[in-house]
């Protein structure tokens, strides 16, 4: 039997052509066709409903911050292994807030520490180079500086005094790089504490539940009425995410600290003249059974020598006599040279304190009125 022929082929193929032809003819004069159409036309819309009050309330306080908030981008230099060639590259990324109508900026001084460059976006989208004010470690605050005509009005501050766990908080930020991102939450806790990267107690954090990653870092925390209450700081995570424990820097802090940034480009806290070495310290207070600071030195004429405190001295064979370990300030215990450090940031200098401290076995109160401290980035 011959196989069919090209021909035939080709009537066949315009036979099936036709009949589809014929098919879609009768289809489409049909009620089928139409109801197809109707299925496949767009929804009709339900009109909205007024917008809740608390909605309206979260709306109004997210356009009349925003403009505050800023976009914080850094880089730094360094140089190619091969062609000893020096380039500039990316860093990373933050957020921060105006301060006050001369363009200063308050960001955390880990989000700009160790760059060579920062940017600095406003909400308009204009950009513009930043100068390095001045930074505190103790506090991870750091002051910038933009020069830009009709800057955006200040963040208006609050007091952190008076927050309460369980008040609605806000916080705005440029997260993983999303610019200008709202979450929101509660207070969870107050006067958290965290160890810096540099051994650094930070005292008197605010924990809050609202979404804090990474960028962040140095964005305003607001309470319902819009007023800055704390600066967001670090996140508590494992994976490096938002899990629902965030810390931000209080307002009366950056209220104190940030003054004396502008004014001199560093932070002197009161100091009690006298040197501890946290590393000795630990080993004296491990070898005494005791829990405290321990002095390495007394700074003559200062107010710790005044005051009667005593230092560790050298015994024979280069041994080391302990010397007083402070124990408490007002009350309070301090267990390191750290935590020392922070009690002594909640005072002013010429503040008088009560110190606990062990002295030879045994438990004395001394009294001393805190001088200026070394100013230190």
């Amino acid at each position: 039997m011959n196989p069919p022929g090209p021909n035939r082929w080709r009537n066949v193929s315009r036979l099936i052509v036709l009949a589809l032809a014929a098919y879609g003819a009768w289809y489409l004069s049909t009620d089928t066709w139409r109801k197809v159409a109707v299925d496949a036309a767009p929804r009709p819309v339900v009109p909205r409903r007024e917008l809740m009050q608390d909605e309206q309330a979260v709306i109004g306080l997210f356009e009349a911050a925003k403009g505050s908030v800023v976009y914080i981008s850094t880089q730094e230099r360094v140089m190619d292994f091969w062609t000893r060639n020096v380039m500039t590259v990316p860093r990373g990324t933050g957020s921060g807030f105006i301060w006050d109508e001369q363009g200063h900026i308050i960001t955390n001084l880990h989000v700009v520490q160790g760059s060579s460059r920062a940017i600095v976006k406003l909400a308009d989208g204009r950009d513009f180079e930043a100068t390095f004010i001045g930074g505190s470690a103790a506090h991870d605050i750091a002051v910038l500086r933009i020069q830009a005509p009709d800057a955006p009005t200040p963040i208006p501050v609050g007091t952190s005094n008076d927050v309460q766990v369980g008040q609605k908080v806000f916080a705005i930020g440029n997260p993983f790089g999303l610019d200008w991102t709202l979450t929101t939450g509660i207070v969870s806790a107050l006067d958290r504490s965290l160890d810096g990267e540099d051994g650094r107690v930070i005292q008197h954090l605010i924990q809050t539940d609202a979404a804090i990653n990474p960028g962040n870092s140095g964005g305003p925390l607001l309470d319902s009425s819009g007023r800055l209450i704390g600066m967001n700081t670090a996140i508590f995570s494992p994976s490096g995410a938002s899990a629902g424990i965030g810390f931000a820097v209080p307002v009366d802090t950056i209220n104190r600290v940030a003054p004396e940034l502008i004014a001199t480009g560093r932070y002197a806290p009161p100091s009690l003249g006298i040197e501890v070495d946290e590393v000795l310290s630990r080993a004296i207070a491990r070898q005494l059974g005791v829990s405290g600071a321990a002095i390495l030195r007394v700074q003559q004429g200062g107010t710790g020598d005044r005051a009667g405190l005593r230092g560790a001295r050298i015994g024979r064979r280069n041994s080391i006599i302990p010397g007083d370990v402070i124990l408490a300030i007002d009350g309070e215990e301090v267990d390191s040279g750290a935590l020392l450090s922070a009690r002594l940031d909640d005072y002013k200098p010429g503040d008088t304190v009560r110190l606990r401290v062990w002295r030879e076995g045994k438990e004395i109160e001394l009294t001393a009125e805190l001088q200026q401290g070394d100013q230190a980035r």
